[in-house]
């Protein structure tokens, strides 16, 4: 069950590091049931998986304020495991968990259930404490929120190219050639909770995310791009002397790449490696 548990709490949390923590807490509390009292072991495990996720992620709502600059996702490699214990990739890109983060963490909960793992609307209702209805209501809401801010899907082959073109052109810190493959209202994230050189707030604009994309050369000298995949999508992991000090992950629409989310955070991509 553990993959599953952790995709479950992972979705919720947005965080490698506490998902990892909530599995564990959920093992131990396992050793100490009777298991007489048992009579479906998975959904008793999901259930206390969900109820624990919920609350670390309304204790780290507070945290999060203190954060500098935008926060992030922590990336997940979903290159062993495509679907970090999920039937579906449902919930798992970084720009979904963003925009999941909009909501508070019942709802998240809900949504995640329900969307990424096809649990029934009455089991859900159970396990967040919430009747029926109200968990069909906030699953809709949820859908439609993410409709709203979601781009048509673009194959892998197209999203990896456009990656291609985006590496080639930042490494020579070519303006132009990186505007060709941003789309007009692109939206960068970067996450590096307080380091030095890192935009604080978000970049919006296919001319000042080019420039500043541009500048990557000049922010970590004689950096080196790698392929990788994060959160079920291709991704850029950037080495600098073999330690990892960023990874890179986009959004892609019809008119080219319309979200980059640069993790830069050491702890986060730490995380990243461990997972």
């Amino acid at each position: 069950m553990r993959p599953r548990l952790f995709g479950i709490a992972y979705r919720i949390l947005g965080s490698v590091s506490e998902a990892e923590d909530v599995v564990q807490d959920v093992w131990l509390r396992w050793q100490d049931t009777d298991r007489n009292t048992v009579f479906n072991p998975g959904a008793f495990l999901a259930k206390i998986t969900t109820r624990l996720a919920i609350n670390v992620a309304q204790s780290a709502r507070v945290r999060r304020e203190a954060y500098v600059g935008p926060w992030l996702p922590e990336p997940v490699d979903t290159s062993v495991d495509p679907q970090v214990g999920a039937e579906r990739g449902e919930a798992l890109e970084l720009a979904v968990l963003l925009v999941l983060e909009k909501l508070n963490p019942v709802e998240r909960a809900a949504y995640v259930l329900r969307e990424a793992f096809d649990y029934p609307y009455d089991e859900i209702a159970g396990i967040v404490q919430l009747t029926q209805a109200n968990v069909r209501q906030i699953v809709s809401r949820a859908r439609k929120r993410l409709s709203a801010e979601r781009r048509g899907p673009v194959d892998t082959a197209e999203h990896r190219r456009l990656l291609d073109a985006f590496v080639a052109a930042a490494r020579h810190g070519d303006v132009a050639a990186l505007e060709s493959v941003l789309s007009a209202d692109v939206v960068a994230y970067a996450d590096g909770n307080g380091l030095r050189g890192v935009a604080r707030l978000e970049v919006v604009g296919a001319g000042r995310v080019a420039r500043i994309s541009a500048f990557v050369d000049k922010l970590i000298p004689g950096a080196e791009f790698a392929f990788a995949e994060a959160n079920g999508l291709p991704s850029l992991l950037i080495r600098k002397d073999g330690v990892t000090v960023g990874l890179v992950s986009a959004t892609v629409g019809a008119d080219g790449i319309d979200g980059l989310y640069w993790v830069l955070a050491p702890e986060k991509l730490r995380a990243y490696e461990r997972s």
